[in-house]
């Protein structure tokens, strides 16, 4: 009989791009590097990424530092709207900002993310099936670490709005059979060193 065992995830979002975000910049090839530095002690299964080439490239250089982790191509990876909210569900104060801010981008980006996000739940969360732990990299965008994240911690489906993710930083998620999952690790830098944290985040949000 074959029982559940814990799943680990582990989440960044790909490196610095250039402002047309064709591809990475220097620093955002660097950081990509040093990430996959950091990860060639865990036993990664594979290393998930979204089609988009900020996050192939950034899945691309970490792998070449890991051995023999295959590289998988995912939709729901990429980078999309998780969920828009209704303004009734959103704090009275912030939902004017978080409103205009969803407004912007194109109605047909709006309406296909909640579908894809549903779609990365189903993909990469919860324990997986046997008895071996099993450890993956999902590389992807800062909107999809957000709803990862929220769902973790069980918080309102409009809460993946306002979690920031910096390029190439680690989030690392765990879900143990029995038990909720636990964000062992959030928005983590310590791979980079100062001159390459934070790009990607909020000038008022460095620490």
């Amino acid at each position: 009989m074959t029982g559940t065992a814990a799943r680990y995830l582990y989440v960044t979002r790909h490196g610095e791009a250039t402002p047309d975000e064709s591809e990475l910049t220097a620093a955002g090839r660097r950081q990509a590097v040093l990430l996959g530095e950091r990860l060639r002690g865990v036993p990664l299964t594979a290393v998930h990424h979204g089609p988009l080439a900020r996050a192939a490239q950034t899945a691309r250089l970490i792998g070449e530092q890991l051995d023999g982790v295959p590289l998988r191509l995912a939709a729901p990876a990429g980078d999309y709207i998780p969920y828009v909210p209704a303004r009734e569900e959103l704090p009275s104060e912030s939902a004017d900002a978080f409103l205009g801010f969803l407004n912007r981008f194109p109605a047909e980006v709006r309406e296909q993310g909640p579908g894809l996000a549903e779609a990365a739940l189903a993909e990469f969360t919860g324990p997986v099936a046997g008895d071996e732990p099993r450890h993956e990299l999902v590389v992807t965008h800062n909107f999809l670490v957000g709803w990862l994240v929220r769902a973790a911690l069980d918080a309102p489906r409009w809460r993946w709005l306002g979690i920031n993710h910096a390029n190439a930083a680690l989030t690392v998620i765990r879900y143990a059979p029995g038990r909720p999952p636990a964000v062992l690790l959030f928005n983590d830098t310590g791979h980079l060193p100062a001159e390459l944290r934070w790009t990607g985040f909020p000038r008022e949000l460095h620490v």
